[in-house]
């Protein structure tokens, strides 16, 4: 682990950083796991913009990562490569079962080459071992979260972050989300203990307009130079930064303390308590 620094010999290098890669055993992916994803640049089927700011970008290869795991039940895995993925900002690792079958897992952030993963309802409370979070006790971390019993991991799989079993009540878990949030999870549903590797890619700094755009993100222009017409801060006086009395969206809702969650979302049932947030002052 660690974030690689530049000397400032141009101004894009200067304050620019990288993530050394350290935990990186190969470079080139497992063939059999990778797919060529059609590039949309933020548009819809009719041709129309609906993700701004999208568009270009180097070529890169989809690896199929396996959030299910189930049918591998009681077969351990051991860990052959931990690799980088250019679809998400955590490494996976290539694992391969007893039966001789290799698939793509998330990796952990302390696992290595040669480790030993399984899938069980009751596993060993090592990090890497996925099981149900009713038999996980309290107080461990725990990543690669399914909310919905056999749907697969879906949440807690950024770089760097981790979930953690509050309580053990009823037909639910209780879970603390990275963000706080704290929700009622089936028993019945599997995460994976530990915490996403690669923790330090909040650290990295882009920059230069350049390296955003080798990721397939174009150019944002700001509100405030806009027109009217086009953004609710276009044509402030000079260049102030919003033109009204409050900030809102491109669209006219409000920016700063705004709560834009459905209240008829029938998931909030499941929410004990809303994650925690604080207005910019």
């Amino acid at each position: 682990m660690g974030i690689k620094k530049f000397k400032p010999t141009t101004p894009g290098r200067r304050g620019m950083s990288v993530n050394s890669f350290a935990e990186i055993t190969t470079s080139t992916p497992y063939k059999p796991l990778t797919v060529k994803l059609q590039k949309h640049a933020g548009r819809n089927n009719t041709g129309r913009i609906t993700v701004r700011h999208q568009g270009g970008g180097h070529a890169k290869k989809y690896r199929l990562i396996d959030f299910f795991s189930v049918d591998k039940s009681g077969i351990p895995a051991r860990v052959e490569t931990i690799e980088y993925d250019p679809y998400r900002s955590a490494f996976i690792a290539l694992v391969c079962y007893k039966d001789g079958e290799r698939r793509y897992v998330l990796a952990h952030s302390q696992m290595q080459v040669g480790d030993e993963v399984i899938t069980e309802e009751k596993a060993p409370l090592k990090p890497g071992n996925r099981m149900l979070v009713s038999n996980i006790p309290t107080g461990l971390q725990v990543y690669n979260l399914e909310m919905i019993v056999g749907q697969g991991a879906s949440s807690i799989r950024s770089a760097g972050s981790a979930g953690t079993i509050v309580s053990q009540e009823g037909e639910y878990t209780q879970v603390k989300m990275p963000s706080g949030e704290i929700r009622l999870v089936h028993k019945k549903c599997y995460a994976t203990l530990g915490q996403v590797s690669n923790p330090d890619h909040n650290q990295v700094v882009i920059g230069k307009a350049g390296r955003s755009r080798w990721m397939g993100k174009r150019p944002t222009v700001l509100g405030k130079s806009m027109n009217p017409v086009d953004h609710p801060h276009g044509w402030g006086e000079g260049h102030a930064s919003i033109g009204m009395k409050a900030p809102k969206t491109p669209w006219g809702k409000p920016a700063l303390g705004y709560k834009t969650r459905n209240k008829k979302k029938t998931t909030s049932r499941w929410i004990l308590k809303t994650r925690a947030w604080k207005l910019m002052v």
